[in-house]
This record gives C-alpha cells, structure tokens and sequence, in this order.
C-alpha cells in the first residue's frame, strides 16, 4: 500500500523491534482517538427490521455502487480509508448510526450541528467525500430509496476490509435521523485518558461488553491522533511533572521529538500503530505489550486484568481479533438505528434535512 505523498517516514530505531516505524504528518485535521459504541434496550425491536438483503428489490445493487466509490477513494487517497471508519465510529456514538454527523450547521441557527463540535472538527474532510460521492452513486440508480445512514456503514465496511481487515456483512434498512446537535457530542466521545474503569462504564451503559470494547480500539490498528491527545503523557503524565512510564523510552524520545511540550505544530499527527499504520492487523495489540500504545486509553487496556487477556489473545491470534472486531461491528452499527418516518428520514442530499 502506498503512503500518501503528503506523510514522511523515519525509522527511529531498531533493537528488539524488527524496525518501529512512528509517522508525522502535518495536516489540517485527521483522525482522533476512536473507540466505538453502543446498543440501547430501547432500539431492540427496531433492529428487526434492519436485514443484509433491506435492498434486494428497491436498490439491488447498492453494495456494489458504494463499492465502486471507496475502491478509487482508496486508490487515489488511502486516508480515506480510517477517515471513513472514524467517521462512522464517531456518528454511532452521538444519536446512534443515523447520519446525523453529515448534517451541516443551518446559518444563523443558535445550536450548531454535530459536525461542527469541537471533536468533530478534527475529523478528515476524506471521510466526508466518500459518502458524498458515494450518495450521489447511488441516488443516480436508485434516488430516494437508500439512506445516508446506510451508505456510511457500507462505506465503513469496505475499508477495513480494504486496508487488511475482515469482511463483514452489513444489515441495512436504517433511516436517518433528525437530531444532530454539537452540545450532545462531548459527553459521548471516550477521550485519550480515559481509564479502563471510565471506558467499561461507558460502554456498558450503552450494552457492550468488554471484548467488544477491547475488539473496536483495535480499529486503532489504523489512523493517526493529534500531539495534543498525548502530550501530557511526554512531559506532565497526572501533573507530576514526569513522562508516563508505560511508554516505551525509545518511542518517548521519538514522539518528542515532533510533540514539544509547549509551542508544538497543533497539525502534527502520530500514528495509533507504530509499526503498521497503514494494515488493518493485530499489531496494535502488540505494541500495547511493549508500552508502544499512543494513547493513555489505549495502553490501559493491558495494565488492566480485565482487559488484558484479550490484548493478549488478539495479538495472538489474527483471526480470532478479526472474528471478534467483526462481531462488534456488527453490534455497534445497530446502535441507535432509526426506522420510518416518526424518528427518521431519508436524505438525497446528506448534507441538508430532507
């Protein structure tokens, strides 16, 4: 796979690693840290009506139509693969996986869109233009039938499966929802320094379990977060002045090299995988067992005994890693699902309510 022109790569070192590779690339947004989400009791009943073949006889060949757009998306720009992934991560924790991340702010409107919140600001622009043009795909064979919702989780699915990962069905027959709001983000989005206790509350609240949880930070496995997710980790780690110490000295010498504690380039970026930051594989997993985790939420996850286990047998075994991250896919992408015309609506235009 190719690198984007933009990124530069510099191996730092090597020792017992067969060469750590830690990427910089300066641009304007990318991704930021992803966990995943989420089934609600009270959306059960609805998720009966979601099934792979929603579209047999309305719009046969959606799949297909969508698949044509991220395989040159990937072909022409790879970051819009964990851009694409992000974005879906991010729309499912707000509102459920209704689309309503893609609505834009209404001019003059006192309530901005969640597309605008400060953590959705940092998403890649890629991420967006793949659904769009994804959409406009689709509306050209079949206007009006499939939702925004819908193209987003297929999209999704089709680039983890193109940077390396699993393919997974994707039930279909979501509508999209009517509520998108910037202030209901926030409280929503696990951050960098979550605790294991913090991350398995959130997620139990939402009806995963903790090997799901562990499964989706492997979407880690790709992307990259902004210094500013980790910085304290370098220099200040819980205000005592001294860097974390489940941080690999040699990766803490090379992040700070392009993460200075004060004054640094906010658009410079660092790989969630130090070594394979453009598979989608177990590796991830490993490097949380050599302290080579980006995020303090991340390197938690195999301090913690009830986490740890499952760090070890997914960086153990790809397939069983794949088996479970699909599975939780699966799940979170049931989250918050809306159907007909009381809580949803079905968008030509992503963007604008219909």
């Amino acid at each position: 796979m190719s690198v984007p022109k933009y990124s530069t790569a510099c191996c730092f070192f090597s020792s017992q690693f067969t060469c750590l590779f830690v990427f910089f690339i300066i641009v304007a947004g990318t991704t930021t840290p992803c966990l995943a989400k989420i089934i609600t009791n009270n959306t059960t009943r609805r998720h009966r009506q979601v099934s792979v073949d929603y579209y047999a006889r309305t719009c046969p060949n959606v799949e297909q139509l969508v698949g044509s757009v991220t395989n040159q998306q990937f072909k022409e720009s790879p970051v819009s693969g964990p851009a694409t992934i992000n974005l879906f991560f991010h729309d499912c924790f707000v509102e459920g996986c209704d689309g309503s991340i893609l609505i834009a702010s209404k001019q003059g409107s006192k309530e901005l869109a969640e597309k605008d919140a400060e953590v959705t600001r940092e998403l890649r622009v890629e991420g967006f233009e793949t659904v769009m043009k994804a959409k406009e795909a689709v509306e050209r064979k079949c206007p009006g039938v499939v939702s925004c919702a819908d193209i987003l989780a297929i999209a999704a699915r089709d680039y983890v499966h193109l940077v390396g990962g699993p393919y997974y069905q994707v039930k279909k027959g979501r509508w999209d929802g009517r509520i998108s709001m910037a202030s209901r983000v926030e409280p929503n989005i696990p951050h960098a320094n979550y605790t294991v206790d913090q991350l398995i509350k959130l997620f139990n609240s939402k009806g995963l379990t903790i090997q799901d949880m562990v499964a989706l930070s492997g979407a880690h496995s790709i992307g990259f977060a902004h210094c500013k997710h980790f910085v304290k980790r370098l220099y200040n780690y819980k205000g005592n002045g001294q860097p974390d110490p489940n941080v690999d000295p040699k990766l803490l010498n090379a992040l700070r090299m392009y993460c200075p504690n004060y004054g640094g380039n906010l658009d410079i970026v660092a790989p969630f995988d130090a070594t394979t930051p453009f598979v989608f594989d177990q590796a991830y997993y490993g490097n949380l067992q050599k302290k080579m985790g980006l995020l303090a939420s991340d390197q938690a996850l195999v301090l913690d005994p009830r986490t740890k286990p499952l760090v070890q047998e997914f960086a153990n075994d790809k397939n069983k890693f794949f088996q479970a991250f699909a599975a939780a896919m699966d799940r979170l992408s049931l989250v918050g699902v809306k159907r007909g015309k009381k809580h949803g609506e079905k968008r030509r235009d992503c963007s604008m309510h219909a």
